[in-house]
């Protein structure tokens, strides 16, 4: 959600009992550790997060990540969720959830409210 300070849209950090995701410096970090991901995985995460509790369709996610055009029929989606999840680790079921035929959903760690704090200065541009 981002806020608008100064005139100038900062993109909040997402931030929960396992995992944070850094929107300014690029970063995700699971129970304090640095999770290695390639810069498709980084963008779908984020924006997953960034839409934290609402489902987002999987053309969305294809025209926002990759750049495709309505109707490809790819599963370029489903293996970058897949690799994901893995990255994830334990929590990744927790955290992603298919939503079969429509998308997927990150749901925020249930054992502690999650947050957002206010990162660095993003382009809101660069978000989507």
């Amino acid at each position: 959600m981002p806020v608008k300070e100064d005139g100038v849209f900062r993109i909040p950090a997402y931030r929960d009992t396992h995992l944070e995701v850094d929107f300014g410096h690029e970063s995700v970090l699971l129970d304090g550790a640095p999770v290695r991901l390639t810069r498709k995985e980084y963008d779908l995460l984020a924006l997953l997060t960034c839409n934290a509790g609402d489902i987002v369709r999987r053309d969305v996610l294809l025209k926002q990540v990759w750049g495709y055009c309505d109707g490809i029929r790819t599963r370029t989606l489903d293996v970058h969720i897949r690799r994901l999840r893995k990255k994830l680790g334990p929590f990744s079921e927790g955290y992603i959830e298919t939503i079969f035929g429509v998308g997927y959903r990150f749901q925020p760690c249930r054992s502690r409210s999650a947050s957002f704090d206010v990162a660095q200065v993003v382009p809101l541009s660069a978000t989507a």
